[in-house]
């Protein structure tokens, strides 16, 4: 099974909508490996390098909310995120471009190492919702990629010039093609989709339906055992 998610590390939905996804492969309990890539999509491509409201003030003035009912609702989505094991805090993050945390991203796909893309995935999540840091800062996303296993030499480089910029705008493209204007979105093999944070039940059931499908697929592409239409009998010589 191949799954492929846009998504964005200042979108709070995306930090729970993966971990819930982890939780239902785990539970899925498949003998099929299942491959999991993360597609860079940015909330606001024209965010500056440096926070310019605290995220109470800029979620009232998005949503046309007063402070109080602003702050109501980013405490809700942190209580959903503390519900999936996650410390985290909403309401203190600090908002910037998260093009070049989509970067190093990239630079730790490029190795070929899911665990390696993974942890990377998870420190940047954790450095905006738990740490409420800036990605947009280069310091900190050098701490990250070393940290995490990357070359300190390649981050660098990365973070010096605009290598996979042109992959990230590539998979902001690809979300385009498919209609794609929020996130979390999740397809699955190609065909399937799931749009938004959806529990880890729905997103279980969902993951074995497709399952159950693709293998029926398979069972009748392959022609089966034996069976009989209007033709004939298919007969099978076992020895």
């Amino acid at each position: 099974m191949e799954i492929i998610y846009w998504s964005d590390y200042a979108c709070p939905y995306c930090y729970i909508g993966e971990a819930r996804l982890k939780k239902a492969i785990k539970l899925l309990n498949s003998d099929e490996p299942v491959s999991v890539q993360m597609k860079a999509f940015q909330l606001d491509p024209t965010a500056g390098e440096h926070a310019e409201s605290d995220t109470v003030t800029r979620f009232a003035k998005k949503y046309g909310l007063s402070k109080e009912a602003a702050a109501d609702r980013i405490e809700h989505i942190s209580q959903l995120g503390i519900g999936e094991g996650i410390d985290f805090k909403y309401a203190t993050t600090l908002f910037t471009n998260t093009m070049d945390a989509h970067r190093l991203t990239k630079l730790a796909e490029s190795k070929k190492n899911p665990e390696l893309t993974d942890k990377v995935i998870e420190r940047l999540f954790a450095a905006y919702f738990t740490d409420n840091l800036e990605l947009a800062n280069h310091e900190l996303l050098r701490k990250i990629g070393v940290e995490c296993g990357l070359d300190e030499a390649e981050v660098n480089e990365v973070l010096s010039t605009d290598k996979f910029r042109d992959e990230v705008e590539d998979d902001e493209y690809s979300a385009a093609s498919y209609g794609i204007h929020s996130v979390p979105f999740f397809i699955i093999n190609g065909k399937y989709a799931i749009p938004g944070a959806q529990s880890t039940r729905d997103m279980l059931s969902s993951l074995g339906q497709v399952q159950n499908e693709e293998r029926i697929k398979a069972a009748a592409q392959s022609g089966g055992g034996m069976s009989c239409g209007p033709d004939g009998c298919r007969i099978e010589d076992h020895k």
